[in-house]
């Protein structure tokens, strides 16, 4: 069983381990260029979501109702980063 510690650290460390995997790829892969504003961004949004789902994994709810929950905090953070990255829905803050 684990504890509660031990699921704070691993919903916390999958943000930190695809930021630093964003950094090295951005040292030594030609094409990936992302600056500062890129990874302040990037982290914001994948330590909020950690953080929402860090909040309901940890409330009274329902198994079928924290996973829904996680499920809507999960689109709602592809749904950011796919605007940000391309621009689906033409929003001023699109990329590309």
């Amino acid at each position: 069983m684990k504890t509660l510690k031990q699921t704070n650290i691993l919903i916390f460390a999958v943000p930190a381990l695809l930021l630093a995997a964003a950094f090295f790829c951005n040292l030594f892969v030609e094409g990936f260029d992302w600056s500062l504003p890129d990874f302040v961004i990037a982290g914001f949004l994948l330590f909020g979501t950690a953080f929402g789902i860090n909040l309901i994994v940890n409330s009274k709810k329902t198994l079928l109702s924290k996973l829904i929950i996680c499920g809507i905090i999960l689109l709602v953070l592809v749904l950011i980063w796919v605007e940000l990255a391309v621009g689906i829905f033409g929003s001023p803050f699109a990329g590309s």
